[in-house]
């Protein structure tokens, strides 16, 4: 067999193996679809495919708040990721900038420190964060929740750090020749040739706390009407309610991964570019 032949072969080989996690990673996916516009009700069916179809429970889902309010869970969790993005997002690029381009005292110290406290889970934390929210009164609201997720933001300034590496100090001292102040570097040079680390930080900023269900279920306890829509889907699934609401769920599950889907997409080429290209090459 010739190289080309053998070239050929693996490539195909590559592209079924390709073929095959797609279909295995796209399943679950249109499982969740089709039961979320099932007719029949029940958690368990014995048909893949409904025997009809509906988009009543997308209705329901938002028109019946008789006992669950998914319209709230949905605002209550929009506005704490958006909270929490602009803010994480400030004291990450912030961090990263005078990390990268500051020297000073113990900032080799304070990076290796970082490392290490990055390198353990923050649910650990859960239970400390829990009792000094409580000592405050700041369980059970939202604000508490744009905290808790803002708090470890300037731990996660690596990534963005290696980026604005990138950007050469020449244009720094060019700039400072010129007259301009530390802060106009940032905000007219650095900052708009940092555009695709911007976006990757704004994208996994925002997709944590749209996300996240264990920090949210701890704070909020029973407070329903402040959930976020992830401890909302979960209490759907309870015993006493998830034959009557397992398809709503589905429609939960569907209209919670559409923006975040829509907002990865349109963003995907400066996501890649913020985690493997610079700013500036050669």
């Amino acid at each position: 067999m010739s190289a080309k032949a053998k070239r050929r072969l693996g490539l195909a080989g590559s592209y079924a193996i390709l073929v095959v996690l797609s279909v295995v990673w796209l399943f679950p996916v249109l499982w969740v679809v089709l039961t979320s516009l099932r007719e029949e009700k029940g958690s368990f069916v014995p048909n893949f495919f409904p025997e009809g179809y509906t988009f009543d429970n997308y209705i329901e889902l938002f028109s019946d708040t008789s006992v669950f309010s998914f319209g709230q869970w949905f605002a209550n969790t929009l506005i704490v990721s958006i909270a929490s993005c602009a803010l994480t997002t400030f004291i990450i690029i912030s961090t990263a900038y005078v990390m990268s381009r500051m020297r000073f005292s113990m900032r080799k110290s304070m990076m290796k420190l970082a490392l290490i406290l990055g390198l353990f889970p923050g649910f650990m934390s859960m239970i400390a964060v829990y009792f000094v929210l409580k000592s405050v009164g700041l369980t059970q609201s939202l604000l508490a929740l744009v905290l808790v997720y803002s708090a470890g933001g300037g731990l996660q300034f690596y990534i963005s750090k290696g980026f604005f590496d990138t950007i050469p100090y020449a244009m720094d001292e060019a700039a400072m020749i010129d007259g301009a102040t530390k802060a106009q570097i940032f905000t007219k040079i650095t900052l708009p040739l940092s555009k695709p680390i911007i976006v990757y930080t704004i994208l996994t900023t925002f997709m944590a706390p749209w996300m996240d269900f264990i920090f949210a279920r701890v704070i909020m306890g029973d407070n329903y009407s402040k959930y976020t829509v992830a401890v909302g889907l979960y209490t759907m699934l309870s015993r006493e309610f998830i034959d009557i609401y397992f398809t709503r769920f589905a429609a939960g599950a569907v209209c919670i991964a559409i923006p975040i889907t829509l907002l990865f997409i349109s963003l995907q080429k400066y996501y890649v570019e913020g985690i493997t290209g610079g700013s500036v090459k050669g």
